[in-house]
């Protein structure tokens, strides 16, 4: 059978963006427009020809609007087969005629209950149940149906009317595949309100989890080569974040890239001092905290120069022209960066000096005072993991001092960023710090006084002097004595092994002072 002709639309839509346009344009290509409550009367202030529902199904509006189109002369119209003898006859019996366009989107549930003010009762009365079934009407029947449920839409369905009046099967295909999603992103926004409302308190986990992800891009490839890839967006999200960022300058980003970015970004926005992160295969080779950020990037920098080579950065401050001046320093190469800004001058001398020059992306993030994601999630086969985030400071008032020596005041600013940077190394994790800055790290060791060993042998020489951070417990002293023979003086770490006296005791022997801090910080 040939594509239907589109000769009526039914509309009705909460948001009124690019409607006018759409109609006007109907109207003028001899289609028959039916309406009802609000959109019938923002079209007849347009003065655009339209035919009220009501008039047509004999049938008023009523209960304050939540009986408009739920009639047999509305959805039999949508719902007949134009190539089944019998349809067709029914509509001519009880006097339907057919809706070959159906514009609908549904009342603005989300954005409602997004409010902070927003009571029950409000909720309740923007679920939409007539929009729903008019879409999935539609949709069901895209054989002879076009169903537009986006604003997006309709410049397209618009010019295929006007060329040939009517659409492609191809065209309502797609746009039936649009229309389910959209109609399940509602009910999902809903499911997950009613569970939040019917939690019980003590309940802190989500008893169901619904997912909603759009596709940003396809990557090149993934981890690597062989692996196809893409990034995908939250509908809504607006927090500063590697995927919403603006990138300003460089070649595409790749799955590594945006991994080690995001890592970079979440690690420099810890701190409330300007502060610089060096980031290589996810884990910091360098970070350093200071007074202005240009100091910051320089010590992060010759943390580790070796591992720097071809690293992602992230700022927790915009790029001014004294740090974009370190940045293009001897021997640098940078894959990309992340910050909120950057400052003109600084975009072009980044842009425009270093042999990267070409290369390397630069990512603006905007604000980071935006809300950090309160859960992380692990995929497993067949499921998922869901946790806490670890995100939140750790309060000082549970750190205990173990030892008979006590940390020196100015080792205690240095023990405050090392124990802030373990939580973000992969476990087993020990950092060495220094002045405020990150000069040794030992990541993913299967053991302990491996990654104590890494750690010492990153830093070489600058471990005298230096303090020590473990994400978790010591379960042998052999990492402490190793540490005292090196120079490091002083220790922070949760506790909690069955050992710990035998830790403690080692600490005193070398005059080592030890903090415990209560708390562990894996990273898996």
């Amino acid at each position: 059978m040939p594509d239907p002709k589109i000769q009526r639309a039914l509309i009705s839509v909460s948001n009124k963006l690019g409607l006018a346009p759409l109609a006007r344009g109907l109207a003028d290509a001899g289609v028959e427009i039916f309406s009802t409550g609000g959109t019938r009367a923002f079209l007849e202030r347009e003065g655009i020809p339209v035919r009220d529902v009501a008039d047509y199904t004999g049938f008023p509006e009523m209960m304050d609007g939540r009986i408009k189109t739920l009639h047999p002369k509305v959805f039999g119209g949508i719902l007949c087969r134009h190539d089944h003898a019998e349809d067709m006859q029914a509509l001519r019996t009880h006097g339907i005629v057919s809706f070959e366009l159906v514009v609908v989107n549904l009342y603005p549930f989300q954005s409602t209950v997004a409010r902070a003010d927003c009571t029950e009762a409000e909720a309740i009365e923007k679920i939409d149940i007539g929009g729903p079934s008019l879409v999935r009407a539609a949709a069901k029947n895209h054989a002879f149906v076009t169903i537009a449920t986006d604003p997006g839409q309709y410049a397209d369905i618009l010019a295929q009317v006007q060329e040939r009046g009517c659409t492609t099967l191809e065209t309502r295909r797609r746009l039936a595949a649009a229309a389910f999603a959209h109609t399940a992103d509602y009910d999902r926004a809903i499911a997950a309100w009613f569970a939040r409302q019917t939690r019980p308190v003590e309940e802190d986990l989500p008893e169901r989890i619904d997912w909603k992800a759009e596709r940003l891009a396809a990557l090149r490839y993934g981890e690597n080569p062989h692996q196809k890839a893409g990034v995908y967006v939250f509908p809504g999200f607006s927090g500063p974040s590697v995927v919403t960022a603006r990138q300003l300058h460089g070649k595409e980003l790749s799955y590594n890239n945006l991994l080690d970015l995001d890592s970079a970004l979440e690690i420099a926005r810890f701190f409330a001092l300007p502060a610089a992160v060096v980031i290589k295969h996810n884990n910091p080779c360098g970070a350093a905290v200071a007074p202005t950020l240009a100091e910051a990037a320089t010590n992060a920098l010759v943390g580790d120069p070796v591992s720097a080579y071809g690293s992602i950065l992230g700022f927790n401050r915009p790029v001014d022209v004294e740090t974009a001046e370190v940045l293009c320093g001897d021997g640098l190469f940078i894959e990309a960066i992340a910050a909120p800004a950057y400052h003109p001058a600084a975009l072009s001398i980044l842009s425009e000096r270093p042999k990267w020059r070409k290369n390397v992306r630069l990512l603006e993030v905007g604000n980071l005072e935006g809300r950090r994601e309160e859960w992380s999630f692990r995929f497993l086969s067949g499921g998922l993991l869901l946790q806490q985030a670890d995100t939140l400071p750790d309060d000082e008032r549970d750190w205990r001092v173990v030892t008979q020596a006590s940390p020196a005041e100015e080792l205690m600013e240095d023990l405050r960023f090392a124990w802030s940077m373990v939580r973000f190394v992969k476990s087993n994790a020990i950092v060495l710090v220094k002045n405020r800055m990150l000069v040794g790290v030992g990541a993913g060791q299967m053991s302990r006084v491996d990654s104590t060993e890494i750690a010492i042998q990153k830093a070489a020489e600058r471990a005298a002097g230096s303090v020590l951070a473990s994400d978790a417990f010591f379960p042998f002293p052999d990492s402490i004595e190793r540490a005292a023979t090196a120079g490091i003086r002083a220790i922070i770490q949760p506790g909690g092994s069955i050992r710990d006296q035998e830790v403690i005791d080692a600490c005193n022997r070398r005059g080592v002072p030890m903090v415990f801090t209560g708390r562990r910080h894996f990273k898996h």
